[in-house]
């Protein structure tokens, strides 16, 4: 047989309804698609222009209009831009992906390529209007040809068009949606404005509606013979940071946040390199209502060549950081980037690392300069009649900040750099762990650390008594997710990290000889009540011991190393979660004088049983039955 080559064939209508239902899947983005054409049209014109002043004909100004008819259910998309000749009708609306926008950009040359702004690139966008439209009627006339050589295209999106020429005096190109009978939600002038607003405000040709005033008598909008703007006209973060207040930063972040209070710090930044991109984030000064769901999503919108893409782009923030609001604008995404495209693209991760390592450069910058005015990549509030408070912030956005030593390894460093602690000798939540550290008395070889469920709990610790006595400091954690994030930071800057309520309390150096001698002494002279103790508590407790970290308490709860807590157990359970079986090792105190009673007293089993119990009632916890433990201890009362 002889080899032949031949040319894939399509059905056009199924390619059709591919392009506009599978590429596309919110049906808001028309809107978006032919501004951005309406855009380009413009743009296209000024850069003819530049040789060809006279393509301007008698409308040098130039802007895209959008009106509707409720009555015959149109939707009409004007501009004053290049417009289409006969044959560019056919050639561009007729070929499915065959861009004008990219021919144009292709032919252009030096500076030009360089400034075109250009949004559409892909061909694509114009038939997103069959998402909404059973029909499309276009209506051009290029600049420079007479008002006789006008065109007029129709197509219903079946895989045929018709093309006609009309008179058409005014340049540019008219796109008519007529729409389906279930989507007429979009004849609604708030609709429409609400949907430029969010896809096309930062277009930066004015975007006009007929203007529409309130009519006391009628109780209804009249529409009036004149146009008014319905976007802002600019995307602010194309601008130079010199070229834009303070003010306008502010006022950008309420427009994007819709938050009523003022941001605490931004970074504007432009990034070059093998990704290119431009970002503007916020951080917030009080944190929304959603923040402490994993499942809430960074406030961060993402643009492609200032087209906006999504505000659901949770690939470009992790999630410890979604406080975070702002604008990435890329230059090397797709239009119609996909959310697995999100998820593996190597532009993707880029852009992320590159607003992570802001952010936390941003939050880095807060914590030095608290109260002092910043540079101009990152800018601390400066009207603000108090001064930027750092743990203010801290105690907003500390407990979400603390995610990232668990879910950003190549960062934990700088996050556990910025975390602040409240200690047994401090009330605020206020000490880094390089403060502690600075304090740290001579000879000690850990940074202690206590988990509970408020401060009055971990202060009043019986496992802090020893640390009190001999004038350690202690971090207080009360976070709910302190215990987990902790487990991935077992150093800092090279001092290690301990629990106080896990494993056996070592202080080395600072714990003398006389001290480990008497324990063992106190071990030895009390093994027969430890042994009948471990069988009392069986099935409680893992093991019981003498310990040396007791001062004024008779016993305690610990946990050997690595283990769940028995505070991070009830938290799990309480979240509906399944939890290991803790069994805690129970450490009494051999100097109490309720321990030294255990020997000759006749109910050894209850006051074993009570020990436990209150050992767990000191550390927050309760008795598995709590009726039990009242009746033992009336027992003993009477």
């Amino acid at each position: 047989m002889t080899k032949k080559t031949h040319a894939f064939q399509a059905e056009v209508s199924q390619l059709l309804h591919l392009v506009t239902h599978s590429l596309y899947s919110n049906p808001d983005i028309f809107v978006r698609e032919l501004i951005s054409n309406a855009s380009d049209a413009c743009d296209k014109l000024r850069f003819e222009a530049l040789n060809a002043p006279e393509l301007f004909e008698d409308a040098p100004e130039l802007a895209i209009r959008v009106a509707f008819d409720k009555e015959a259910k149109t939707i009409t998309i004007t501009d004053n831009g290049i417009g289409l000749s006969a044959q560019e009708a056919i050639d561009n609306l007729g070929t499915i992906a065959k861009s004008g926008t990219r021919d144009f950009v292709s032919k252009l040359t030096g500076d030009q390529k360089k400034d075109s702004q250009l949004i559409g690139q892909f061909g694509v966008g114009f038939y997103s209007g069959y998402i909404v439209a059973e029909r499309i009627t276009v209506e051009s006339r290029r600049a420079g040809l007479p008002a006789s050589e006008g065109v007029r295209w129709v197509s219903g999106g079946t895989g045929e068009f018709e093309v006609d020429t009309i008179e058409r005096a005014a340049r540019g190109t008219a796109i008519t949606l007529h729409l389906r009978d279930d989507k007429t939600e979009y004849l609604d002038r708030w609709k429409l404005k609400q949907v430029i607003e969010r896809y096309s405000d930062h277009i930066s040709l004015p975007i006009e509606m007929p203007k529409e005033e309130w009519n006391e008598e009628t109780k209804t909008y009249d529409t009036k013979d004149e146009w008014e703007a319905v976007n802002s006209a600019s995307a602010l973060w194309t601008r130079s940071k010199k070229d834009i207040t303070a003010e306008q930063y502010k006022a950008f972040y309420k427009n994007i946040s819709h938050d009523f209070e003022e941001p605490l710090t931004w970074s504007h930044n432009r990034v070059e390199g093998g990704t290119e991109y431009t970002q503007l984030l916020y951080v917030p000064k009080k944190a929304r209502q959603d923040l402490w769901s994993r499942d809430s999503k960074p406030g961060i919108k993402l643009y492609v060549k200032r087209v906006f893409i999504t505000d659901e782009a949770e690939s470009l923030m992790p999630n410890y950081l979604r406080f975070v609001h702002g604008v990435v604008d890329s230059a090397d995404l797709p239009l119609n980037v996909s959310r697995e495209l999100l998820q593996e693209s190597r532009d993707v991760r880029a852009i992320r690392e590159g607003n992570t390592r802001r952010v936390l450069t941003m939050i880095e910058d807060l914590a030095k300069r608290s109260g002092a005015k910043s540079d101009d990549t990152t800018v601390v509030d400066e009207d603000a009649e108090d001064v930027v408070d750092y743990n203010a912030f801290y105690a907003e956005f500390g407990a979400v900040l603390k995610e990232g030593l668990g879910e950003d390894f190549a960062n934990r460093d700088k996050i556990a750099g910025l975390l602040r602690f409240a200690t047994s000798t401090t009330d605020t939540v206020s000490v880094s762990l390089a403060d502690y550290k600075a304090r740290m008395k001579e000879g000690q070889e850990a940074i202690y650390y206590i988990t509970a469920e408020n401060q009055s709990a971990a202060r009043n610790s019986p496992q802090l008594e020893v640390f009190k006595k001999k004038g350690i400091e202690v971090l207080l954690m009360t976070d709910r997710v302190d215990e987990w994030a902790l487990s991935f930071l077992n150093e800092f800057d090279g001092t290690p990290m301990q629990s106080v309520a896990k494993g056996a309390v070592d202080l080395g150096k600072l714990q003398d000889e006389a001290e480990k001698k008497a324990a063992e002494s106190a071990a030895e002279t009390f093994k027969p009540t430890l042994d009948k103790l471990k069988t009392a508590l069986a099935d409680k407790a893992k093991d019981v011991r003498i310990t040396t970290r007791l001062v004024d308490s008779p016993a305690c709860l610990v946990v050997e190393d690595g283990e769940y807590s028995t505070q991070l157990a009830r938290l799990l359970k309480q979240a509906g979660q399944k939890a290991p079986e803790v069994k805690p090792i129970l450490e009494i105190n051999a100097d109490h004088a309720l321990v030294k009673k255990l020997e000759t007293s006749t109910a050894f089993d209850d006051l074993a049983h009570i020990l436990f119990d209150q050992a767990l009632l000191a550390e927050g916890g309760l008795p598995e039955d709590p009726a039990s433990y009242v009746r033992r201890v009336n027992a003993l009362l009477t």
